[in-house]
């Protein structure tokens, strides 16, 4: 896979690639927009059920410090000692039910040279013909772990945003390569997206599958497509037990997580009903014509 720069861009040029039809990519990082592994986890899952070949990874002597992020070493099956090195895969993924294809983007928060590694994204975009980028990211909140996962998003596209009854986001402050990808797809003209599901900070260790469930959930939803989601929604019900359980033993946490539930319930009283309920049924309708009749 050739790649070469020029006038602040990589022009990426890929041999023996079939040509995707009207393709549309999910990208997700590890690191600072990552909370609970939730977005990864996501893009993770997306190449399991759609069965996504690989098309490249990037380099990573150009993007990584090593001594932040450190080459890990495996045993195979043979006992061979294998060095496995920080980087993003970028893989595809036919879906004939869509009627077109998904390009998937899942790696490591770069350490450095941020605009040339979303010059390099932007090159695989023009190389692919990819007509819309989604990016996916997940964020500590004060949300209690009891209530549907807040998704927030901004696009390029008002009109979109309002389409997946997302949110807008109001967050000013300091970014993370999700918001740099982003901008960079935007003032290339590329069409974009960024979905955020927020976890809640007092359960911020991974893995967080209830944050996963709400951004594949959107996903569904930008695609009209039922997405296979496993184990996933039972992994989230025990996540939520489990934390449940955590919770009653420490009185101060009970009482904390009960006000951030009153906050909740109060400033979304009016949305119990309407169109976040049509939402839902929409996507029980998805699932069923996708089952099939059942005798």
């Amino acid at each position: 896979m050739p790649a070469r720069r020029g006038e602040g861009r990589v022009v990426i040029e890929l041999e023996g690639v079939p040509e995707l039809v009207d393709p549309l990519l999910v990208a997700a990082f590890e690191g600072w927009n990552d909370a609970g592994d939730a977005a990864t986890a996501a893009v993770e899952h997306l190449e399991q059920v759609w069965s996504s070949t690989l098309l490249a990874t990037l380099d990573p002597e150009d993007y990584y410090d090593y001594q932040v992020n450190r080459p890990t070493i495996s045993l195979s099956d043979d006992g061979e000692r294998l060095v496995t090195w920080p980087t993003t895969r970028i893989s595809y993924a036919r879906l004939p039910e869509l009627g077109r294809d998904v390009v998937l983007i899942r790696g490591i928060e770069p350490n450095m040279r941020w605009q040339s590694f979303a010059a390099e994204i932007l090159g695989f975009c023009h190389e692919l013909g990819v007509e819309m980028v989604v990016t996916l990211g997940a964020l500590l909140a004060d949300s209690p772990h009891t209530r549907p996962v807040p998704v927030t998003g901004t696009s390029s596209d008002e009109t979109l945003t309002r389409s997946l009854s997302l949110e807008p986001s109001r967050y000013e402050g300091p970014t993370g390569i999700v918001g740099i990808v982003q901008d960079a797809c935007t003032r290339a003209g590329v069409p974009a997206l960024s979905i955020w599901a927020a976890v809640p900070h007092y359960v911020a260790q991974p893995p967080c599958p209830k944050a996963t469930v709400a951004l594949l959930r959107h996903i569904e939803d930008l695609l009209d497509v039922p997405i296979p989601l496993g184990e996933l929604p039972e992994d989230a019900r025990a996540w939520e037990r489990g934390v449940d359980e955590l919770a009653a033993e420490d009185s101060e946490v009970a009482e904390y997580v009960r006000s951030l539930e009153e906050a909740k319930d109060l400033s979304e009283a009016p949305e119990a009903s309407g169109e976040a309920i049509a939402k839902e049924f929409e996507r029980y309708l998805r699932r069923r014509g996708d089952d099939g009749p059942r005798g």
